[in-house]
């Protein structure tokens, strides 16, 4: 997990993945389900911290293609949720 940010009410616990290019898949194509485990592990371990306050949480991925132009920024709000639902 690379960042953790608010949106409003919401804890968006957020993974960014870069690629050059969008040749071989899209960059949220590496966020596999063993990845998505680790980012739902290092959010509960972020919740405890938190004091068991209920909160609204989401998982988002940004998609960063960095080829030969500017940048393409792409956010998907909610990209997944993880297989054990309870964070």
């Amino acid at each position: 997990m690379d960042l953790v940010c608010r949106d409003g009410e919401t804890l968006a616990f957020v993974e960014v993945k870069t690629r050059s290019s969008d040749e071989f898949g899209r960059p949220a194509d590496a966020v596999d389900g063993e990845k998505r485990e680790l980012i739902a592990r290092g959010a509960r371990s972020w919740l405890r911290l938190l004091g068991g306050r209920d909160v609204v949480v989401r998982f988002d991925v940004v998609e960063v293609i960095a080829g030969r132009g500017a940048p393409e920024f792409t956010l998907q709000k909610a990209a997944f949720v993880p297989e054990n639902t309870r964070v």
